[in-house]
């Protein structure tokens, strides 16, 4: 049977048009920036569209379906949406949700940075649950003819429930592409010494204005203990990057704690608890607090309301004084140049990172020839 027979309907000469389109442009190199994600409002339709999103993923519950969906249908669902649309109430700005806000600003800004080593390398951001999409930043590859892809979650510690989730989400994506790009993965970055001083500083700097507190918690969001038991290492990574940073900022042991916050139902999670630990503070007669959140790239629900409103009150009313909250890297100048290091040292071999020219405007003259003498044997021009 001719092969045209299959090259000429309509939906595959469309996707012929594309593949040779791809040949009038020179090769792109994307980085993928995936953060956890943000209902689109905060309302409760939006928060229930969210949550059900969120806790349907299979990485992040494990427990078996037919009794996880009796628990998120019958209780979480109803009852968590309306709590949860009036938290994101409070800190909802005019920009919108504030880690989309961020995220986008840091996206842009580390585009900008990495394109002074080549401008064929693209920034693209997706949120793992919500939008954008990673699917709709896979539908931008093949249009910007993006042949190398570089996915960075943005989690200093790798987890199953946040790392694993995004790796899961991006391949089970570009399953939908007849040319994949060639891809790689930073499963964490908690060991990099330039994102351990910049906590460190981040911390100095904080202090040089509030002054040094009784204790400094850092504060990391927790996952169920059976998850370690299970062989996830993520406790153990952010037991390391709390002691790592601790000692960049010379604290004995009796300075600082490491906690964590953000559970969810009835099983045990990876303790200290955060909001315990604060309470239990109060009661020991510490007045004075100070928390960072490692394990948070940017600012969002966790950091700003549950840490510096929530478990601040929880604080007081418990007999404290002062819980100072000290805010993530953000889109900081800083924070740029750590993830542009990231993705050099993860890059290294491809051209864009290496400072190799793209094609030339001859040659890409001569490629677009090309693609439109193939265009017209093929009967697509």
């Amino acid at each position: 049977m001719p092969m045209s027979r299959f090259i000429n309907t309509p939906a595959n000469s469309r996707k012929a048009v594309r593949d040779i389109d791809a040949h009038r442009q020179a090769p792109k190199t994307g980085v993928l920036l995936v953060n956890l994600g943000t209902p689109d409002a905060p309302d409760t339709p939006s928060l229930r569209r969210y949550l059900r999103e969120f806790l349907s993923d299979r990485r992040v519950i494990e427990t078996p379906r037919a009794i996880w969906w009796l628990i998120l249908y019958g209780i979480i669902l109803p009852f968590r949406s309306p709590r949860s649309a009036r938290a994101y109430q409070r800190v909802w700005t005019d920009q919108g949700s504030p880690l989309l806000s961020i995220c986008r600003t840091l996206a842009d800004n580390l585009e900008k940075a990495l394109r002074k080593t080549s401008p064929q390398i693209s920034v693209l951001l997706a949120m793992n649950y919500g939008r954008p999409s990673i699917d709709q930043a896979v539908e931008r590859l093949r249009k910007e003819n993006i042949q190398r892809l570089l996915v960075m979650p943005m989690y200093p510690q790798y987890s199953a429930t946040t790392t694993a989730s995004v790796f899961d989400r991006v391949t089970n994506s570009l399953q939908r592409l007849r040319w994949l790009p060639e891809v790689r993965f930073i499963n964490d970055y908690h060991h990099d010494e330039a994102w351990q001083e910049a906590i460190a500083d981040s911390v100095r700097r904080f202090q040089q204005d509030k002054g040094k507190p009784e204790k400094l918690v850092f504060s990391f969001h927790g996952i169920p203990k059976q998850y370690l038991l299970d062989g996830d290492p993520y406790y153990c990574q952010c037991q390391a990057s709390a002691r790592l940073i601790a000692e960049r900022l010379e604290l004995a042991d009796d300075d600082w704690i490491c906690t964590f916050q953000s559970r969810l139902g009835r099983a045990e999670w990876l303790k200290p608890y955060t909001d315990e630990t604060l309470e239990q503070m109060a009661h020991d007669g510490i007045r004075n607090v100070q928390v960072v959140c490692p394990g948070f790239s940017v600012d969002c629900l966790e950091t700003i309301d549950e840490i510096a409103f929530e478990n601040r009150e929880e604080f007081v009313e418990a007999g404290g004084e002062t819980l100072d909250y000290i805010p993530c890297l953000n889109d900081s100048d800083v924070h740029v140049k750590i993830l542009a290091g990231l993705c050099h040292r993860h890059g290294q071999g491809w051209p864009e990172f290496t400072g190799v020219r793209a094609a030339g405007a001859s040659e890409l003259e001569r490629r677009v020839e090309r693609a439109d003498h193939a265009a017209q044997r093929l009967g697509l021009d």
